[in-house]
């Protein structure tokens, strides 16, 4: 999925836009022209059928959250957390009768009509969210959250607000560039905060069955476990995904063994050899390994651009293989789709609902896929939307025009609000129905990945955020103009938690950087446009150079760290100050996310940090 570069070019101006935009909750601004329009308050995803009334509730040194039952108090201590973070005090969390300026959280499961992730808000002097589940009211204290980030006042009234897509996400391949775990802790808080649910994650897990597979940038169980509680926490499903048979280089290209063999004897680390049994134990191990740290129901395999670059006829043990198992007419793709059905089938054992890509799915095939496979369709192939809702499958939306490629295709927000976008638009088709779709995700690829830093994705990533949570979750276009709809998200602000990650903890100027063990080097630091650190030393700027390229990255460990001649728009010279303790710092490469080590002969290297000590800087 790394590898789609097709027909469009990059939107420029992302560093335009990042001081405006990459920031911590801002401090409430003016109401947008929407709300002098109507007396809607507002927020993204837009309310739909607000009916005032006379007055306001008023937030104040006094408020309480009451809550009676397990579940509602799990609300509220989220709630009284995020109060405090985005600087609204320490509320307690009570029981009992309310009273003038409380908060009351309410589940009631008996308000069917709510469905699992609706909720009523009311305004007046007290303020009450109520939901029939855990998540719906969950969902009515991220309003709350929104309308107290303009205001201590909301105006008095109701609204009853739900969904109209059940699967409302955003999907991330940090799966050969690292993705640090600060920025996925912001993406799932901004998620929650406007009610998006699913997070799909492809990335790697460090294993300890197949150590060979280690190669960076691999994600350690400890820090996932972290990121699926915060998760849970904030109702955000984390699905994880190993791309299979197709784009499997991050964990076979150690394991020549398992990779698929063309006519002329090569051997092709990005393709799994779905013939071999071995193939698919050492697959299905993996999925075992990712179970215990993804608790979730959702498996995604990919099964994406298996023969890219290629094709079947190169591989002709494939359609032996096909033929043997499934008769003298069985087509290549049918030992495709027979993977695909066995990882089902093995998914659904353990309790799993698989998820695939739906290029894959050409037309070709005489083996019908798996009955229950959510499919994803990203991309216009033969067999279209409507066919695979004929058919019975859960179809979710993730457009190619839904995309942000690192150093390539992003996608153009505007236009889609101005065309009314929403989850029936897929590439190819346009449906006139929503029945069958499951919702709609944008997705983000790190096809260049020195092409953008973290922080100049997250200035595309927030608008493109907002639009799809309001495409998923309400009217798509509740404003007359985009500008309009942008100032709700300037009103709103970012979620309670949310960490600036443009901040460079020393002024610029001319440091001695010194390590305890007495390695030393003087640089002249510069911030940089997006938040990370320049350091130009008497023979040129530091930069990681050398050791095999993966998407244009050196992801090798050992990597040396050198001056070379300063070019500003090189993001491989560009290093965050990792706070270390006692006044010192680490220094990450901005794109590799490794920390620099010294080398026991002096030398300066980068490293994954558990692999081995990264180097503590004291600067004077």
């Amino acid at each position: 999925m790394t590898q789609r570069r097709r027909r469009r070019t990059w939107w420029p101006g992302v560093l335009a836009a990042l001081a405006l935009l990459v920031t911590a909750a801002p401090a409430a601004p003016a109401a947008p022209a929407v709300a002098e329009v109507s007396r809607t308050p507002v927020t993204v995803p837009a309310l739909t059928d607000w009916s005032p009334e006379s007055g306001s509730y008023a937030y104040g040194r006094g408020t309480r959250l009451v809550a009676g039952t397990g579940a509602e108090r799990r609300v509220a201590g989220t709630l009284a957390a995020d109060l405090r973070a985005a600087g609204h005090g320490t509320v307690p969390v009570v029981g009992g009768g309310a009273r003038a300026g409380d908060i009351v959280i309410d589940i009631r499961p008996g308000r069917s009509s709510l469905g699992p992730e609706g909720y009523e808000l009311h305004a007046g002097r007290r303020l009450s969210v109520t939901g029939a589940t855990e998540t719906g009211a969950f969902y009515g204290t991220r309003t709350l959250l929104q309308l107290l980030a303009q205001s201590d006042r909301v105006p008095a009234g109701r609204t009853v607000d739900v969904p109209r897509y059940k699967e409302r996400g955003v999907g991330v391949c940090a799966c050969y560039v690292h993705v640090s775990l600060p920025w996925l802790e912001n993406l799932v808080r901004e998620m929650a905060y406007h009610k998006l649910n699913q997070l799909l994650l492809e990335l790697k897990v460090k294993s300890g069955a197949h150590p060979e597979a280690n190669t960076w940038g691999y994600y350690t169980k400890d820090e996932i476990r972290r990121l699926v509680a915060l998760g849970e926490r904030y109702h955000v499903e984390i699905i994880p995904e190993i791309n299979s048979p197709g784009h499997m280089d991050p964990w076979i290209e150690n394991r020549p063994d398992l990779q698929l063999t063309d006519t002329d004897g090569a051997r092709q680390p990005s393709r799994l050899d779905i013939t071999r049994p071995e193939a698919f134990a050492y697959y299905t191990s993996l999925m075992d390994e990712y179970a215990e740290v993804f608790p979730g129901r959702d498996w995604h395999m990919g099964a994406d651009e298996y023969m890219l670059g290629s094709d079947f006829a190169k591989y002709p043990q494939v359609l032996k293989y096909a033929r043997e198992r499934h008769g003298p007419d069985a087509t290549p793709q049918d030992a495709f789709v027979d993977f695909v059905n066995r990882v089902h089938a093995y998914a659904t054992s353990k309790g799993k609902r698989l998820r695939i890509w739906n290029d894959g799915l050409t037309g070709a095939n005489t083996v019908p896929v798996a009955a229950g496979t959510t499919v994803e369709h990203w991309l216009n192939v033969a067999v279209e939307p409507s066919r695979l809702i004929a058919d019975g499958y859960p179809l979710m939306n993730a457009a190619y025009a839904l995309y942000l490629v690192r150093g390539g295709f992003h996608t153009d927000t505007e236009a889609l609000y101005d065309q009314s976008w929403d989850p029936r638009s897929f590439e190819g088709e346009k449906l006139t129905s929503s029945e069958g779709i499951t919702g709609a995700k944008i997705s983000l690829w790190p096809d260049n990945g020195r092409g953008e830093t973290e922080n100049e994705v997250a200035v595309a990533l927030w608008p493109a955020l907002r639009h799809i949570a309001q495409a998923t979750w309400g009217d798509p276009r509740p404003d007359a103009t985009y500008d309009g709809f942008t100032a709700r998200g300037t009103a709103v602000g970012h979620a309670p938690g949310f960490r600036d990650l443009t901040r460079v903890p020393v002024a610029d100027g001319t440091y001695t950087f010194r390590t305890s063990g007495g390695r030393s080097f003087t640089a002249s630091l510069w911030r940089t446009a997006d938040g990370y650190a320049t350091l130009r030393t008497q023979d040129g700027c530091l930069e990681v150079r050398g050791g095999k390229l993966t998407l244009n990255v050196p992801l090798q460990p050992g990597v040396e760290v050198t001056p070379q001649a300063c070019y500003p728009a090189s993001t491989l010279q560009r290093w965050e100050l990792a706070p270390a303790g006692r006044g010192g710092y680490r220094l990450v490469n901005a794109i590799t996310q490794m920390t620099v080590s010294v080398t026991d002969d002096g030398r300066l290297a980068q490293y994954p940090p558990d692999q081995r000590t990264p180097a503590v800087w004291h600067l004077t």
